[in-house]
């Protein structure tokens, strides 16, 4: 048996991916996070399988789920939000597992960023404007951010930001960024994208936090920032380009 780590994705239950369904249909235990999957996610499961809600346990506790669950002869599902390469605490469950000898593996799922930008009808590298997107968080009541990971770091480069776990820093962070930005930058907040509790915010780097604050949004949202979301045109991908040599020797 197999403890697999499934990305359920932003939360709707057609945003999964074929294999994330098949594993959960088949799956003896599910363990999954309660406060971020809108219900019907668990439809997929078999009406016989075990469901744990892994809002109110800590890490230690997941894990001697997962491993009695993997001991006892059991298939497990381990659902985390989004995709597991981000903030999906992905390496400290797995090292704790393989301490433990239990084998796991990862199915990847829609990140919350890229439901985002479907979302709002954006592509966040929009060339000869910016070619890079930066995935980060800020420190609230969170592990501390390593010293040369700031948002005004990686706001110089101009790269489009994506900032997680950050709702409720809004206006020091775009205090922080304006510098970099500039004050009419474009600025898109989203909230449990996919879902049907959904809520989308437009604005500017001067403007967004008067926004966030009068929809009283405390957690479950990407904050999306740069000026590949002005719906303006920018340049335009040389790959398409009539001139481009499509030959194979060119290839």
């Amino acid at each position: 048996m197999t403890v697999h780590f499934v990305g359920a994705g932003p939360g709707a239950a057609d945003l999964l991916t074929v294999r994330a369904t098949r594993l959960l249909s088949a799956a003896d235990v599910v363990l999954y996070p309660g406060s971020y999957l809108d219900p019907e996610v668990l439809a997929h499961v078999s009406p016989d399988a075990e469901l744990v809600d892994t809002q109110g346990l800590d890490l230690d506790r997941i894990t001697e789920r997962l491993v009695t669950a993997h001991r006892a002869g059991k298939d497990v599902v381990r659902l985390a939000s989004g995709d597991l390469s981000v903030y999906s605490a992905l390496a400290e469950q797995t090292r704790r597992l393989d301490a433990a000898g239990t084998p796991w593996d990862v199915t990847p799922g829609v990140p919350a960023y890229a439901a985002a930008a479907a979302l709002v009808g954006r592509e966040l590298t929009v060339p000869l404007i910016a070619q890079s997107v930066v995935l980060t968080r800020t420190q609230a009541r969170s592990t501390a951010m390593p010293e040369t990971e700031s948002p005004a770091a990686f706001a110089a480069t101009g790269a489009t930001l994506v900032l997680h776990l950050a709702i409720t820093r809004t206006r020091e962070l775009m205090a922080e960024l304006e510098a970099s930005y500039g004050s009419d930058c474009p600025v898109v907040v989203v909230h449990r994208a996919s879902q049907p509790e959904q809520l989308v915010l437009r604005g500017t780097v001067t403007g967004i936090a008067d926004a966030v604050e009068h929809a009283g949004l405390r957690q479950a949202a990407v904050i999306l920032v740069g000026r590949a979301l002005d719906p303006r045109p920018g340049g335009e991908s040389y790959l398409y380009a009539t001139d481009r040599d499509r030959s194979a020797k060119s290839r």
